[in-house]
């Protein structure tokens, strides 16, 4: 992938980063006090995603590894988008559908009922999309989990989605295997263990409707008038 899309820039010094704690709190703003459901932050993530692999690289063939939660459900969803556009795209759980978030579980219907394209290993595919683990890694990765994030990096590119899997976004330290990505589409602000890890690749920044008021007492918020998608000059 040697296109860079043009996104506005965005020096990292120029915007705030956050831990995976003060995510958690801007995720529960935007749920209890802003009544912003998860659905409509997951739909919005997988758009950007969506476009940022069709900008990057047009593929014909995508494959999506996705995990049981909210990270998973990002990466159906733009599986979703993808596949609208005409894109061959073929997916993968970690779980079966009957152990996946109701929300995850909820877009992973929608694509069997649009016919798309599932297997048990991440096919063979232009770009693949890593949405296996996002903010809420807790120690190394295990299981089938760890088994895709292998797989991923045999890959002929992968985009992350939020972090790499394997990444502990507030430290970057990898306790296991990681996904060394080509891209990484984060989410709302930046996570601070994104900055120098070398398992980024190129980073980006998606709106996901998440308001200044919840992000301000971070420091600057990133500014989204002119673009839904940033890059971030790190």
């Amino acid at each position: 992938m040697h296109i860079v899309p043009p996104y506005p820039v965005v020096p990292a010094n120029d915007i705030a980063w956050i831990t995976a704690t003060d995510m958690i709190e801007v995720d529960r703003v935007m749920i209890e006090e802003l009544h912003i459901e998860l659905l409509q932050m997951m739909e919005n993530a997988g758009r950007n995603l969506a476009r940022l692999i069709l900008d990057l690289a047009s593929p014909d063939r995508v494959a999506v590894a996705a995990g049981p939660g909210g990270n998973g459900g990002g990466g159906l969803v733009a599986a979703r988008h993808l596949a609208n556009a005409g894109v061959n795209v073929i997916v993968t759980t970690t779980s079966p559908p009957g152990e996946l978030s109701p929300t995850t579980a909820h877009q992973f219907d929608i694509l069997h009922r649009m016919g798309v394209s599932t297997s048990t290993t991440v096919a063979d595919c232009d770009i693949a999309i890593d949405a296996v683990i996002g903010y809420s890694l807790r120690g190394a990765p295990r299981g089938r989990s760890a088994s895709l994030i292998e797989q991923l990096n045999t890959a002929t590119a992968v985009v992350a989605l939020d972090t790499p899997s394997g990444l502990d976004v507030t430290s970057g330290q990898t306790p296991g295997t990681v996904v060394h990505a080509d891209a990484t589409m984060t989410l709302a602000l930046p996570k601070i263990g994104l900055l120098k890890s070398g398992t980024v690749g190129n980073l980006y920044l998606a709106d996901i409707s998440v308001p200044p008021s919840a992000t301000s007492s971070y420091g600057a918020s990133p500014d989204f008038s002119s673009s839904s998608l940033l890059s971030i000059a790190r």
